[in-house]
């Protein structure tokens, strides 16, 4: 058995070594949780300086000749370099992917578990309740969310983890209603196996590759919302360095010509979205090819 299942990792990993775009979408990913992990270390300058260096405000980059010495991407409004508060927001922009799809998984678990397994009255209650989700777009959803809850990155992760919630119990639901069909799982159930054991030794470990592909597309678009969040006022607040606060308080300088503020941060979001995204395509071809189409 031990054998059989080392076969399969190595199986695994020799299709994921295949998969070009895959790597190149996990190369993408862990240079991001690298900066992320060593921000301190990288970034040339105080992402937050106090008082603000108002001499220094909106000063270009290395393309131009009013450049800045260590400030390679040029300053905002507030004379902040803005390649360390690119590299600082790597941190919470991981981090409010991490939680929310964290918060969105243990939920979506839960509810496509139970609807899934048990079906019956149990299936049709939550699902209903997933179609009322469902029926708001979901980035209003987690706007509504914030606003009956309040302001703050906390608030957005929390927010961005319910409104994910439906799609991963649909997804899991999916899974477990295709497992529970299997004929190891008819033989427990003969044998006198208790749900509880089906469910957590057998049903639950071979439903989540589906929840693995998901949730790692899932990620992508939840740093989405927490840029679309914080460009609103709704997320992380000033004068945090996240990345969709930083295009809200940058918007109003690109028409007078200082276009350096809004798009490295914009740039930045569009590397993550695209490596996770292409991470997410490879892990589905890899572990559930039935995925793909």
């Amino acid at each position: 058995m031990t054998r059989k299942r080392e076969t399969k990792t190595h199986e695994l990993i020799r299709r994921f070594r295949y998969n070009k775009s895959a790597v190149f979408g996990l190369i993408l990913i862990l240079s991001l949780v690298f900066m992320a992990i060593f921000a301190p270390f990288i970034a040339p300058q105080d992402p937050t300086p106090s008082p603000p260096a108002l001499e220094k405000s909106l000063k270009p980059g290395f393309w131009s000749n009013e450049s800045i010495p260590g400030y390679p991407l040029g300053t905002d409004m507030m004379g902040r370099d803005i390649l360390s508060r690119i590299i600082h927001g790597s941190r919470i922009s991981l981090t409010v992917g991490f939680i929310a799809v964290g918060i969105a998984t243990a939920l979506g678990i839960l509810i496509g578990v139970a609807a899934g397994y048990y079906g019956g009255w149990i299936d049709n209650i939550l699902m209903r309740i997933t179609d009322i989700l469902f029926a708001f777009p979901s980035l209003l959803l987690a706007i509504v969310i914030v606003a009956v809850i309040g302001q703050g990155l906390d608030k957005a992760m929390i927010a961005i983890g319910i409104e994910y919630s439906p799609q991963m119990a649909r997804v899991m639901r999916g899974s477990v209603l295709y497992i529970k069909e299997m004929e190891y799982i008819e033989a427990q159930k003969a044998i006198g196996s208790s749900n509880t054991r089906i469910i957590f030794r057998h049903v639950l470990p071979n439903s989540l590759s589906p929840v693995i592909v998901y949730g790692t597309l899932m990620m992508a678009g939840a740093i989405l919302d927490a840029a679309a969040l914080g460009f609103l006022g709704l997320g992380a607040q000033p004068p945090s360095p996240e990345w969709g606060a930083m295009l809200s308080e940058s918007r109003f300088y690109i028409v007078s010509g200082s276009w350096w503020a809004a798009t490295f941060p914009g740039i930045a979001i569009i590397i993550a979205v695209l490596g996770l995204n292409l991470l997410g395509d490879g892990l589905r071809d890899i572990l559930d090819p039935r995925l793909k189409e």
